[in-house]
C-alpha cells in the first residue's frame, strides 16, 4: 500500500464519520419502512381487531399495543406454508361476513362484546378450517404476547444474563 492509497482511505473514512451522525439521526419509526405484509389493509385491520379481542388493553398493555399483529404476520410469512396463509385470509373474510350478517357492520366496527360473540361462534363452528384459523391466531397471539419485551421484563422477571459472576476465585 502506498501513501496515496492511505490518504485516499483516510479521507473517505473521515468523510464517513462526518456524515454518519446526520444519517443516523434521520432514522425513526416513521421513516423506516414496515416489514413486508402479505395481508391487505382490510385483512390487517381485521387481524388487529381479532388480536385486540383475544388480549385487550386494560390497565396493562394489550396484544395490539405490544405489536402482536406484526409478530403474527412475520411468523406466518417466515414459518408457515402458503395454504395456511390463505386459510387465515379466508378465515378473516368469513369472520367479517359473520359480523355483517349478525350485526350489520364490519368486524372492526363492532364493539368488544359483539366481537367476543362472533369469535365464540367461530370457535363453535362446524367448519374445521374456521376453527383451525382461530386456534392459530389464538396460539400466535399468546406466543407473541408472552414473548414480548414488556411481559418478559415486567411480569416474568426475565434476566438477560442469568447466573452470578464470582470474580474472586483463586487462580493457579
Amino acid at each position: 500500500m502506498n501513501r496515496r492509497e492511505v490518504l485516499k482511505n483516510v479521507a473517505l473514512a473521515g468523510g464517513g464519520f462526518i456524515v454518519l451522525p446526520t444519517w443516523a439521526e434521520a432514522w425513526s419509526l416513521n421513516t423506516l419502512q414496515r416489514s413486508a405484509s402479505y395481508l391487505s389493509l382490510e385483512h390487517e385491520a381485521m387481524l388487529v381487531s381479532v388480536v385486540d379481542t383475544i388480549i385487550p388493553t386494560t390497565d396493562t398493555p394489550g396484544a395490539k399495543d405490544l405489536g402482536v399483529p406484526d409478530f403474527i404476520q412475520k411468523m406466518l410469512l417466515d414459518c408457515y406454508e402458503k395454504d395456511v396463509q390463505e386459510n387465515l385470509k379466508k378465515g378473516l373474510e368469513k369472520t367479517n361476513a359473520m359480523a355483517k350478517d349478525r350485526y350489520l357492520r364490519a368486524f372492526v366496527d363492532c364493539n368488544s362484546l359483539q366481537r367476543k360473540d362472533i369469535l365464540g361462534k367461530v370457535a363453535m363452528s362446524a367448519d374445521q378450517t374456521q376453527k383451525d384459523y382461530l386456534t392459530l391466531i389464538k396460539s400466535l397471539t399468546i406466543l407473541g404476547f408472552t414473548t414480548s419485551e414488556y411481559v418478559q421484563t415486567k411480569y416474568l422477571k426475565y434476566n438477560q444474563a442469568p447466573g452470578h459472576y464470582y470474580g474472586c476465585v483463586p487462580v493457579q
